[in-house]
């Protein structure tokens, strides 16, 4: 019978740990959504709440569709933003903070409120290798009730995992 050496184990074990990691869904970090409300009364406790709730429901549904999610700390994100949208148009940044964590992708995004009848959901993709944006989206919402924002909000991931879909399949 013949034996195995252990260096030879160890080379398995390595190689299988790779194919697993390899295969692993990239990680995606989410920043808060920031309220952009050019409405006459700007702000107000309901529309905050809304977008506060749009980030805890994007890593939901990223989760569900089997993407790791990344926290990056509050502190850590208010001292790169230099003031509101700046991590939105500032797509670096954004990839730095991504960095930090070991997150593949960030998430930036932000609630368009032109008007009371309507709002839109904008989101920026950033791959934090490049550095670079790599998906610019919109949902539509029409109205505040929870269930237009979560629908919002589902769009908007089905969007997001058919721009990672590729890079998906491409590592494994």
């Amino acid at each position: 019978m013949r034996r195995h050496k252990p260096a030879s184990g160890c080379l398995l074990a390595f190689l299988l740990l790779f194919a697993v990691y390899s295969s692993a869904a990239p990680r995606i970090a989410v920043l808060d959504f920031e309220l952009k409300d050019l409405t006459p009364a700007p702000s107000i406790p309901a529309e905050v709440a809304r977008t506060a709730s749009i980030k805890p429901l994007l890593e939901q549904e990223l989760a569900k569709a089997h993407y790791p999610i990344v926290q990056i700390d509050r502190r850590d994100i208010a001292e790169a933003a230099a003031g509101p949208g700046y991590l939105f148009n500032h797509h670096d940044l954004a990839a730095e903070l991504g960095r930090t964590v070991g997150a593949d992708y960030v998430v930036v995004g932000r609630l368009h409120k032109p008007s009371y009848l309507f709002a839109y959901l904008m989101a920026h993709l950033v791959d934090v290798r490049q550095g670079k944006l790599i998906g610019d989206y919109i949902s539509e919402i029409k109205g505040g009730d929870k269930k237009l924002t979560l629908k919002g909000v589902e769009s908007l991931a089905r969007k997001i995992t058919a721009t990672l879909a590729p890079d998906a399949s491409r590592s494994r």
